[in-house]
């Protein structure tokens, strides 16, 4: 039998019920989302002469929360207009509706009765056959199945997403003794290719893989910091993007979850789990109490380990708490120097390395940390997984780590390891003796392109499964490399397909980077059959080098910067006219350079996840990598014959003038970065395989070296458009003189210059004023501030 998702039920509507049903909306399932029915009416509700029986009334709880999912940030959905895939309803009146349901999720609150009677209305009112699957973060599985039919229980599991369920990719699927094998099977295979998450299959135990970790790993974090006596701000620095985590660290991520989430499933946990002796070795946190009873919990109530708040002059001043005193103090920036020395170090073998030698506090928190750690999942082996990779899995994709945990045991070495574990009175599992008996100090390795790991059982490595879908650069850069300097590698994919990789400072687009990329074409041109640009780091590219540029504008050397760009343009256009297929696959922030990479491939495979924009005027320059002029020539070339182009060209001018940056693929495709022939990828560990795959479409149909056409400029009239409307944005203040001159440059070149009337022109006519234009903005002080407060803050200035 071969499923089909097209309608989807989401039995409740809190922050987690309405995640999920955006999400669901975001890969185009219709999504029928239902929550209890209100038993008063609002002051506003009575003032409209609504009554309780008032459909709009009794729908105003799905209703509410959906409208505040759709105004929260960041977003739960990649394009507001996909919440019209979205209806709302209410348990009394719409539960029937689930017959038209091919899944239905539970999402309400966590008490096992309250969900065995949802459950038991959802048997009555379902199709044979439908999925059925509860969200729950703790309760056992079975227990919801219990007393329902035999198609029901063959058709339940439980799938916890993770909030939020747009952005985190762990998928833990959690079948019952009951669950028919194929269910389990869709949902693995469903999880990864259309919800785009990483599934990951647990067995029903407290807090099943992500949580039984990821919460032990936070308890312990914060249960050390006090007995080694660090601050919060020392402790979220030492444990924040130092270890390839997120920049929250621990005491910021506790606020960001809630404290009274943390504390109930570490809580749970602690019930629930009385034969896991680290679980119960955790000891009461006094200072967790103390935010607890005083409904201190984090974000959610604006107060927690952390607090800001507006003075009578209106500047924010940011709190912390004492974890001895318990009293807030002014917050104060951690000066970690270990962090300092590490961050130097390189890889994070290096760091780690740092980290775990340091004599002082810091080390010894690094080092308790690790060694609880990695005790704490080598004795979960087979309770909660049966093999190791799904514990890495779990917190990299639930928690945002980089690293799992035996990841990280690998940086150390297997060996290193049990020695840091035992030397801080923790007791590592007999399987990992075993292994490192054998002579290997690593829990994984690479053969042939392909991970392996270690099963404890059959003692030997064996294939992850599932990597057939994927193609890992990590995994194939030293077998099939075959040029490389020191920004960029260029990888041979096989079936005449070559990828190039950046490896620069934040993927930035310097010389070695477009030297690349020429080198790349010129082999597929001779050798191949086409071209994948496209790389697995965090981010696809943010822009050009800017130090670079700031250094050639500070030195004035405007032959040498004239050439740079000139440079970046030829490469453009060699990625638009080469001879072979070239297929860009951006990610992440796809900034400036990047962007107008993307716009000049022959199609673009994008992450859903894409940021992507021409964000150059925030450095007080133009777009000069052929950006501007690409804008230009969409807005008249893609117009409807009965459209008015210049309302098109405004519309483009405005998203280079204001900066604007796409917070989702289909948003860029709303702007017109992406157009409709691209492809969207929802997993963009499917990216790269996915690129590839088009561009073996392309060459096997035959391709074509596209013809160079002229390009259909609107003259005078449309400047003077423009310029009236930056005049406009000065005199009412949104707009500073400087910016005015950028947006009326940026104007000039995407209008043609000086011409009286439309015109057409070469591309190449275009380039060169957006050359030009861009040298004579590098000539300007303002420009040079904001391009040196970029630099040195990361942040825009507005002068």
């Amino acid at each position: 039998m071969r499923r089909h998702v097209k309608h989807v039920t989401v039995l409740g509507s809190g922050v987690m019920g309405s995640g999920i049903a955006c999400h669901f909306a975001n890969i185009g399932v219709e999504v029928l989302m239902l929550d209890m029915v209100p038993r008063e009416l609002t002051p506003q509700e009575q003032a409209k002469g609504l009554t309780l029986e008032s459909k709009v009334v009794r729908n105003r709880t799905a209703q509410t929360h959906l409208d505040a999912a759709l105004k929260s940030n960041p977003s739960p959905i990649y394009d507001k207009a996909f919440a019209s895939r979205i209806t709302v309803g209410n348990f009394d009146d719409d539960f029937e509706k689930i017959k038209n349901s091919d899944w239905v999720i539970e999402v309400v609150i966590e008490r096992l009765d309250i969900k065995q009677s949802i459950f038991e209305r959802v048997d009555n009112f379902r199709k044979p056959g439908t999925l059925v699957t509860s969200n729950t973060s703790g309760i056992p599985i079975h227990l919801m199945a219990e007393g329902r039919s035999e198609d029901f229980q063959k058709h339940f599991c439980g799938t916890h997403f993770f909030n939020p369920p747009r952005y985190l990719k762990l998928f833990e699927i959690i079948p019952t003794p009951q669950t028919d094998q194929s269910v389990v099977e869709f949902f693995q295979n469903y999880a990864s290719l259309f919800l785009g998450k990483t599934p990951v299959l647990c067995k029903d135990t407290p807090g099943f893989i992500g949580n039984r970790v990821g919460v032990y790993s936070m308890a312990k974090v914060m249960e050390l910091a006090q007995e080694i006596g660090l601050t919060i701000e020392e402790v979220d620095t030492l444990t924040g993007s130092i270890l390839g985590r997120p920049k929250t660290g621990t005491f910021k991520l506790g606020d960001l979850v809630g404290l009274d989430t943390a504390y109930n499933v570490t809580k749970g946990l602690q019930q629930n789990a009385p034969n896991d002796e680290m679980i119960q070795g955790l000891r009461d946190s006094k200072f967790l109490n103390f935010l607890i009873e005083n409904k201190f919990l984090g974000d959610k109530t604006r107060k927690g380990f952390y607090y800001k708040e507006i003075d009578k002059d209106g500047n924010t001043k940011r709190f912390a708490l004492n974890l001895d005193t318990l009293d807030y103090r002014p917050m104060a920036r951690a000066k970690v120097t270990a962090v300092e020395t590490a961050k130097n170090a390189g890889s994070m073998r290096n760091k780690l390395g740092v980290l775990l030698k340091d004599s002082g506090k810091a080390g010894e928190l690094i080092r308790k940390h690790f060694a609880s750690l990695f005790a704490y999942v080598s004795q979960r082996i087979p309770e909660i997984t049966d093999v190791l990779y799904p514990i890495d899995d779990a917190l990299k994709t639930g928690y945002a780590w980089k690293y799992g945990p035996f990841e990280t045991w690998d940086l150390v070495g297997v060996k290193n390891g049990i020695q840091l574990v035992e030397s801080e009175g923790f007791k590592v599992a007999d399987w990992v003796k075993e292994l490192a008996a054998t002579g290997a100090d690593s829990f994984y390795k690479i053969e042939n392109g392909k991970k392996l790991f270690y099963n404890q059982d059959s003692k030997q490595f064996e294939l992850i499964p599932g990597q057939d879908a994927f193609i890992i650069l990590d995994n194939i850069r030293k077998t099939n490399e075959v040029w490389s300097n020191q920004e960029t590698s260029i990888q041979d994919l096989g079936d005449g397909i070559i990828n190039i990789e950046f490896r620069s400072k934040m993927n930035s687009l310097g010389g070695g980077v477009l030297q690349g990329i020429n080198k790349g074409i010129e082999l597929a041109e001779k050798d191949y059959r086409g071209v994948v640009i496209g790389n697995q780091g965090d981010n696809f590219s943010v822009g050009a080098n800017l130090a670079m540029i700031m250094m050639m504008a500070a030195e004035q050397d405007w032959w040498e910067l004239n050439m740079a760009i000139k440079m970046f343009q030829d490469t453009m256009m060699r990625v638009r006219y080469s001879s072979i297929p070239v297929v860009v696959a951006p990610h992440g922030m796809t900034l400036g350079g990047g962007c107008e990479m993307s716009m000049h491939a022959d199609k673009i495979v994008a992450a859903a996840e894409t940021y992507i924009g021409l964000v150059e005027v925030g450095v007080g320059l133009i777009p000069g990598g052929g950006g501007s002029k690409e804008f230009a020539r969409r807005a008249t070339e893609f117009a409807l014959k009965d459209d008015v182009k210049v309302n098109h060209l405004r519309d483009n001018f405005m998203n280079i003038a204001t900066a604007k940056v796409a917070t989702s693929a289909y948003e860029a495709k709303n702007m017109g970065i992406i157009r409709e022939q691209d492809v969207v990828v929802v997993n963009a560990e499917r990216q790269i395989a996915e690129a590839k795959k088009h561009a073996i479409i392309m060459a096997e149909a035959g391709y074509t070296q596209p013809i160079q056409r002229r390009v259909e400029v609107l003259g005078k009239e449309a400047m003077g458009m423009f310029y009236v409307g930056t005049d406009s944005m000065v005199a009412g203040r949104y707009a500073s003189d400087h910016d005015r001159l950028i947006a009326n440059k940026l104007g000039y070149v995407m209008t043609g210059g000086n011409l009286s009337e439309s015109t057409y022109v070469s591309e190449q006519y275009l380039l060169d004023l957006e050359r030009e234009t861009f040298l004579s903005l590098c000539g300007e002080r303002k420009t040079l501030e904001r391009i040196q407060h970029m630099l040195k803050t990361g942040k825009p200035l507005r002068n």
